[in-house]
């Protein structure tokens, strides 16, 4: 597979969802260049004959393209203009790509500073968790230049099966604000419905089975469902993160709109509960844990 043969791209961060992603891209023949700040991940990348570099700017130097896939906004902000950051060694016209889940003010400040040093700026945020990553299958908002955007477009086409323009800069981050607030009310409501089951005595792999196709249905009920059922609570997205994403869309929400969003702000308290509980670093689904305390 070489439908990005010729491509040299820059990748930093290799976290639960970077590392696969990276390895799609290396997969479909892109030059990738690598760095993060876990040198495990680093050799790992060297055994594959993976180009690595020390810090961002090193890895920019030769860029045409950089992606950004890091834990948030104040680790976008630290890559990206911080010392050795990507705007240290950032080339005339290379495409800067922030594919994590950073606060809209900070992307429009980041979109202005990239182009101030001559490059071009896409916010990309992404859905579908480190299964979707592995499997290129993410859904990927992007906000941004039309033009732009098109550039790059089967880049984005390597990592996901649905790839959506949806406005100038920072509209992919209040998308993907947007998709985080549906996902974390959705499992609040699905643990909570389990919950109910179960402790009237209805077995809940049987309740997901009935609501199965009808208006209950989502792909978090499927998914997370089936997790919540498993017991399984191995992150594809970690609580702590679940959590994040809505204090930002709320946060955007109620300073710069003027919005109450009452479901995402008990989501978020729920998801608080879970937090306390020490189990942020379980996967968002792990929120039917706290009908289980007393």
């Amino acid at each position: 597979m070489t439908a990005l043969a010729g491509e040299n791209i820059a990748f930093i961060g290799l976290g639960l969802m970077g590392r696969p992603m990276a390895l799609n891209l290396e997969k479909a023949g892109a030059k990738l260049t690598v760095t993060t700040r876990n040198p495990e991940t680093l050799n790992m990348f060297e055994d594959l004959g993976v180009e690595t570099a020390a810090t961002p700017a090193d890895a920019v130097a030769n860029a045409t393209i950089v992606i950004i896939c890091v834990a948030d906004t104040d680790a976008v902000e630290n890559v990206l203009m911080g010392e050795d950051g990507v705007l240290d060694g950032l080339e005339e016209d290379t495409i800067v790509i922030d594919m994590g889940t950073t606060s809209v003010d900070a992307t429009r400040r980041f979109a202005d500073a990239v182009e101030d040093a001559g490059g071009e700026w896409l916010d990309a945020p992404v859905s579908g968790g480190t299964q979707g990553a592995q499997s290129g299958t993410l859904s990927i908002m992007v906000g941004g230049e039309p033009d732009i955007f098109q550039r790059v477009d089967r880049i984005f086409k390597v990592l996901g099966n649905r790839v959506t323009h949806v406005g100038q800069a920072g509209a992919g981050q209040i998308a993907k604000a947007a998709n985080q607030m549906i996902v974390g009310v959705t499992i609040a409501a699905i643990a909570e419905s389990f919950s109910m089951a179960e402790e009237a005595g209805v077995n809940i792999a049987s309740l997901r089975e009935a609501l199965t196709g009808g208006f209950a249905d989502s792909v978090v009920l499927q998914e997370h469902g089936k997790r919540m059922i498993e017991r399984n609570f191995e992150p594809g997205g970690r609580a702590i993160t679940q959590r994040k994403d809505l204090y930002q869309a709320l946060e955007f929400s109620e300073t710069d709109l003027g919005l109450e969003l009452p479901m995402a702000r008990l989501a978020m308290e729920l998801y608080d509960e879970l937090i306390d509980l020490g189990d942020g670093e379980l996967d968002h689904s792990a929120l039917i844990k706290i009908y289980e305390e007393d």
